[in-house]
């Protein structure tokens, strides 16, 4: 006897539709218009109207002074929560005890906050000289390696935000968009990045990102040691196991 057919989920039109418009302004660098919002989602004006009006009432967005619209940080704090909600902590464990294992030197875990890296996890350094950041620390996206990682997998979205902050550090930050280019263009080419000394004298770090299917960042794990004490040949050594560690990761949130 033949199974009938699983039926396909009911879908609210009104509700995906508003969830598109959010989609769109999420992803755009600047606001949009009613017009240019109806045409590229295939909706009405008035139909396109109503929606980002409930959705500015919900506080998801705001209507510009240009009569632009554009998604507010309710609709990033929703994103954050969902970041937290995936426990990268419990799940990135067993990769950050790897990297110690390996190379001796403190290892992390960070995710984004604004134009920023927040540490989140980590394993200190077992070596006499050693570099050292506390859980809750901060760094800016574009001179540490698990920044500079995280900043590789979104450069689209963040280059112009990130280039008008480009402030020096130490006399190895990059501070023009040119060299940020070339640097996030070598990044995506080794699948690791590499942080020179950029955010504090003779302390590098190496970062790579941990990703979502869809290619979205949602942190990266990073390795950071002494320049004193990195051996021959550990760039590439080093950005290879972090590159790893941070695949693994993201596998486990692909199958999660």
């Amino acid at each position: 006897m033949s199974q009938a057919p699983a039926k396909e989920p009911k879908v609210d039109s009104t509700l995906s539709k508003g969830l598109a418009i959010l989609e769109n302004l999420v992803g755009s660098q600047q606001g949009k218009g009613v017009t240019e919002l109806s045409k590229e989602l295939g909706l009405t004006k008035s139909n396109t109207f109503r929606l980002l009006q409930t959705l500015a009432t919900l506080g998801y967005v705001q209507h510009l002074p240009d009569k632009t619209y554009a998604a507010t940080l309710k609709t990033w704090r929703v994103g954050r929560a969902s970041v937290e909600n995936l426990n990268l902590r419990e799940l990135a464990a067993p990769e950050l005890a790897y990297l110690s294992k390996e190379t001796g030197e403190a290892v992390y875990l960070a995710v984004r906050e604004s134009l920023s890296i927040v540490y989140i996890d980590k394993i200190d350094s077992q070596k006499p000289i050693r570099s050292w950041n506390t859980i809750g620390g901060t760094a800016p996206l574009h001179c540490v390696g698990t920044g500079k990682a995280i900043l590789a997998a979104e450069y689209d979205k963040l280059r112009d935000q990130v280039g008008a902050e480009l402030v020096a550090h130490t006399d190895r930050t990059i501070t023009d968009l040119a060299g940020l280019d070339a640097d996030i263009e070598a990044t995506l080419k080794r699948g690791y990045a590499y942080d020179t000394g950029e955010f504090r004298d003779r302390i590098l770090s190496f970062g790579a990102p941990i990703t979502l299917p869809g290619g979205e960042p949602v942190g990266a794990l990073g390795i950071s040691l002494p320049d004193i004490n990195l051996p021959e040949g550990g760039v590439d050594r080093y950005g290879a196991l972090v590159s790893h560690a941070a695949r693994s990761v993201s596998q486990k949130l692909g199958h999660g």
